[in-house]
């Protein structure tokens, strides 16, 4: 179904390690608004939708989240590559390090990882929808925060190239909604689930 290019979808090329920056910018891998659970939530919620169009959205933004996860990983590794035990102290790494030495490891800025509660898959296209509309809009403010906080431009140029993604996530869960609505036989969004009760 899926073919692997051997490149991340924009480069990361850090020269300068930052483990006070990597603390922060790995919440996009296991936070709760982080790629991980994007990946996980539309590729798990694509298979309620009635719509063999809306599907695809799902599959295809799911997917590219999945490259997110390995842009977001080469971030964070290459901010902790070759740290000095004096480094990881000073800049509030020291009890990651102590779990994960400078290992990937999904959790949020404050050390808490990766959960599946912190998404949902309704089985119902309108809810979830609404809910992927929420979770770009989340992963936009969670990279303009980070945006406030880097100021290396090895480091910025990636996190701007993710941060403009999420607005392109959002336009098309914005269009897979639309779609979604518009092949109802009612205009009653809310009054039943169209992935569940088939009205005659």
């Amino acid at each position: 179904m899926w073919q692997y290019d051997k490149k991340l979808a924009f480069p990361v090329k850090i020269k300068c390690t930052n483990p006070a920056l990597a603390k922060l910018i790995i919440t996009q891998l296991g936070g709760p608004d982080g790629e991980a659970g994007a990946a996980l939530r539309y590729l798990s919620q694509r298979y309620s939708m009635p719509n063999a169009k809306v599907k695809a959205v799902l599959t295809d933004i799911g997917t590219e989240e999945l490259a997110h996860i390995e842009m977001v990983s080469a971030i964070v590794s290459q901010l902790t590559r070759n740290l000095k035990v004096e480094d990881l102290a000073k800049g509030g790494f020291d009890a990651y390090y102590v779990d994960h030495t400078t290992g990937v490891y999904p959790v949020d800025a404050t050390g808490n990882p990766f959960t599946a509660a912190t998404f949902q898959s309704t089985g119902d296209p309108i809810a979830d929808l609404h809910e992927d509309l929420a979770a770009e809009q989340k992963a936009r403010l969670t990279y303009d925060n980070i945006l406030r906080l880097a100021d290396d431009p090895d480091v910025r140029e990636p996190i701007k190239f993710l941060r403009a993604r999420e607005l392109v996530h959002f336009q098309r869960f914005g269009e897979a909604l639309r779609i979604t609505q518009e092949s109802l036989d009612s205009k009653n969004f809310y009054a039943y689930n169209p992935a569940f009760d088939k009205r005659k």
